[in-house]
């Protein structure tokens, strides 16, 4: 089993910054994929970032350019930097780690708001 627990979410003015971050701990193979997804009201979960443990990175459309994913393999730890945030960026981010099952964590609210 894996728990992943997120931090930093919180209120920001639009253009404002964010950092996540995700610490797992339990079983962790040396080998997975650690990544964010976010759910805003009303809408579909959606895929915001992932990188592998060797570090390939993918991002959602909605966000290249803004937000980077980062990852520090010793500490079993995601992050994610997010810059220019948008009001339309609003969601709850979950955290996920895939290694053969998919982890989830409970979210972390951020609210993009003037």
């Amino acid at each position: 089993q894996v728990q992943l627990v997120e931090s930093g979410g919180g209120l920001v003015q639009p253009g404002g910054s964010l950092r996540l971050s995700c610490a797992a701990s339990g079983s962790i193979f040396r080998i997975n994929t650690m990544g964010w997804y976010r759910q805003a009201p009303g809408k579909q979960r959606e895929l915001v970032a992932r990188i592998t443990s060797g570090g390939t990175t993918t991002y959602g459309d909605s966000v290249k350019g803004r937000f980077t994913i980062s990852r520090d393999n010793g500490k079993n730890t995601v992050y994610l930097q997010m810059n220019s945030l948008k009001p339309e960026d609003t969601a709850v981010y979950y955290c996920t780690m895939v290694q053969g099952a998919t982890y989830w964590g409970k979210g972390t609210l951020v609210t993009v708001s003037s």
